[in-house]
């Protein structure tokens, strides 16, 4: 009975409860849960990518002959050193990489870029002419030098700055 009235050891379960609490919160916040789905998507796409790469890149490459760079290698004092498995390796990387670059990256910009806005925004803050810090537009302080700043008439306030 008296192993049992710890005052630590009967506050356990409250904070074991506070723990679990905390691991929920953390699990749930956006940015886990973007990582989990990033994750997952970035792996179900590599096997996209690789089998593109395998079936079609791959033997566009056939067609100039027969090449094996796996079976180049060299030894010194009974350690074989596998060049060509490095260099099929790397070779792979590229082509993936080139894969990637043209039929992702490309047209993802293109999308992008058709959807940019092609008027520039409003800007909202100015340079102050003491410190050259950037402060609000309606600012009447810098609030780096606390310098006074004049107010801007309506008219410069609506003048994108270039």
């Amino acid at each position: 009975m008296s192993r049992w009235s710890n005052l630590p050891v009967q506050e356990v379960g409250h904070r074991a409860r506070g723990t679990l609490n905390d691991f929920q919160k953390f699990i749930l916040r956006g940015n886990v849960v973007d990582l989990a789905v990033g994750i997952v998507i970035g792996a179900a796409f590599t096997t996209v990518v690789t089998a593109f790469v395998a079936d079609i890149i791959t033997p566009l490459i056939g067609i100039f002959g027969n090449i094996d760079l796996s079976r180049y290698a060299f030894t010194v004092h009974h350690s074989t050193f596998l060049v060509g498995t490095f260099l099929n390796a790397v070779i792979s990387f590229i082509i993936v990489a080139l894969v990637i670059f043209f039929f992702v990256v490309k047209p993802i910009n293109v999308l992008t870029a058709l959807h940019k806005s092609k008027t520039p925004d409003a800007p909202n803050t100015r340079d102050c002419p003491y410190c050259l810090s950037s402060v609000p537009l309606r600012a009447t302080r810098c609030a780096y030098c606390t310098s006074p700043l004049q107010p801007l008439d309506p008219q410069q306030q609506q003048a994108p700055r270039v």
